[in-house]
């Protein structure tokens, strides 16, 4: 039987996917990188912290969980690298790259290069599917990287002798739907593609200049290709997250307003798209954009819009009642039929992450549990409040 997304709660509700990590774990990642564990030894850190996630994510009462990304270093870098230092890295790639993203606080993190094709992925979101199923007694949801994302590995105006840019990025193209459709076909029930960068393309910054280079369009012609690839039936069940990044409790690209990026964004023909709200400082204009833009025939389908109303690098948990007054308000610019709820964001999207916004990765751990459980009995609440379900 096909999942449906508003049978547990009236309006749909599903999280992004990443958990934070147990800082057991991380040390674990550390100790790989330096050499000091061997990968097996990390692989068991990575099971139990597995197992530990799908089982407190089902006693949220979600009615669709992930593994948390507790195998992933990054959401960005699981088809190149097997960690942020650079373990296990693609064959077609070296060190050296260009800067993703720079943060407030002074940190940034950088790709590696390409050097070489055709490229390939080395991992595909699928491997880590299969070995969570067996936990897992309700629906899994699985995210996979942007082929727009992947781009980045060729830097701006870069050359790699023998394959041209238009080689790589059909690659791209042809990886991500390799991507998508193996994560289906291991079981999972929705397949979200992370789309972070697309905020963060808006943003002018002479340290970082792949940010000012007008890149939106092709980042999102890119996606378009791959999501047309799938029929109105498939497309249901794929959606696209926008968000303004996060790590160490900290946004790349916050200060971008959604105006730049959101009529574009829906352009792609997915079904649905889960969208940071719960931090903005203008909540009713950015509800007002989704509903502007969004649109009721996206080839076929209708596009739904699941709108942030957990804040995840706050610490502070959330109501029931808050999130159901987020979605209430909400309602006034999204058709109800078309509203759903998420969080911001991942709650660690990197593995290594101290999260000092909540003192320690294991608290963060903690409380990102009950803000899910939150998020699932607001949603049911305000179902009941708008006559829904």
């Amino acid at each position: 039987m096909a999942y449906d997304p508003r049978t547990a709660t009236g309006i749909p509700t599903e999280p992004i996917g990443s958990l934070p990590r147990p800082a057991k774990l991380q040390a674990a990642f550390a100790a790989y990188d330096a050499g000091e564990i061997t990968a097996e030894a990390l692989e068991a850190e990575q099971e139990a912290a597995v197992k530990d996630s799908i089982e407190r994510f089902e006693a949220t009462g979600s009615p669709i969980i992930t593994d948390g990304e507790q195998r992933w270093s990054s959401f960005a870098t699981y088809p190149f690298m097997t960690t942020m230092a650079g373990t296990g890295l693609n064959p077609c790639c070296a060190p050296g790259g260009q800067t993703f993203a720079l943060f407030p606080d002074g940190h940034s993190k950088a790709m590696p290069k390409l050097v070489g094709g055709p490229f390939r992925y080395n991992e595909y979101a699928a491997d880590s599917l299969v070995k969570a199923l067996k936990f897992a007694s309700k629906p899994m949801k699985q995210a996979v990287i942007a082929p727009s994302m992947v781009s980045l590995l060729m830097p701006l105006h870069a050359e790699v002798p023998g394959y041209t840019r238009e080689q790589f990025e059909s690659d791209l193209v042809d990886e991500c739907e390799k991507d998508i459709r193996k994560a289906f076909a291991a079981g999972a029930a929705r397949v979200q593609i992370d789309f972070t960068e697309g905020r963060l393309a808006l943003k002018s910054d002479s340290r970082n200049p792949w940010t000012d280079a007008n890149l939106l369009p092709r980042f999102i012609e890119l996606i378009s290709r791959v999501v047309g690839r799938f029929t109105p039936e498939e497309r249901v069940n794929i959606g696209v997250h926008t968000c303004a990044g996060s790590d160490a409790d900290s946004n790349h690209s916050a200060e971008v307003p959604y105006s730049s990026l959101l009529p574009a964004l829906f352009s792609i023909n997915a079904g649905y798209f889960t969208i940071q709200a719960a931090c903005e400082e203008d909540k009713d204009e950015t509800y007002k954009m989704i509903g502007e833009h969004s649109r009721d025939d996206a080839d076929g389908i209708p596009q739904i819009c699941y709108v942030g109303v957990i804040w995840c690098q706050n610490p502070a948990v959330e109501t029931p009642q808050q999130v159901c007054d987020s979605l209430v308000r909400a309602a006034d610019f999204i058709p109800k039929e078309r509203l759903g709820s998420t969080d911001d964001c991942g709650f660690q999207p990197f593995a290594i992450d101290k999260k000092p916004a909540y003192g320690s990765p294991d608290f963060a751990r903690d409380i990102a549990f009950e803000k899910i459980k939150a998020r699932v009995e607001g949603t049911k609440l305000a179902a009941e409040k708008l006559g829904i379900g």
